[in-house]
């Protein structure tokens, strides 16, 4: 009788599982990845690039991309049912770390200042379609 209630308890204890939902994207090139998957109550989205409807980086340099990358994240979380006050965690990825501050000018305005999310920033050597910047998330579904 111990060990039924035992194991009663630690089932009980063990973390529900939630099937992943992979996210299609609408239109535009088809791409090798989901643009977002949901796992329970928490989306992952793929890192996105300043790419406009047909696949092309946007004019603007680092801000007229981070803009659009900012855009296409904001598109994501909408057809997920999410918007960018549910975002937790950004990752931001620059072909050039001299472009931080500029990029910076045009990432803080995508976010009410009482819910900025955690922020990690890294140089990289290169990125898809030689992007100046890619930027990931995590958001609340």
């Amino acid at each position: 009788m111990r060990s039924i209630l035992l194991a009663s308890l630690l089932s009980a204890c063990a973390p529900a599982y939630h099937a992943p939902e992979y996210l299609a994207a609408p239109t535009g090139p088809a791409r090798p990845f989901s643009p977002a998957v949901r796992v329970g109550s928490m989306l992952y989205l793929a890192g996105q690039i300043g790419t406009d409807a047909s696949g092309r980086v946007v004019a603007g340099g680092i801000q007229g991309e981070t803009r659009q990358a900012l855009e296409n994240i904001r598109a994501v979380l909408a057809r997920a049912g999410s918007s960018m006050d549910h975002v937790v965690k950004c990752t931001v990825f620059l072909a050039d770390m001299r472009e931080w501050a500029a990029m910076n000018e045009v990432y803080v305005t995508f976010f009410d200042v009482a819910r900025r999310p955690a922020r990690s920033a890294f140089g990289t050597t290169g990125l898809a379609l030689d992007a100046r910047v890619e930027i990931e998330c995590l958001a609340a579904a």
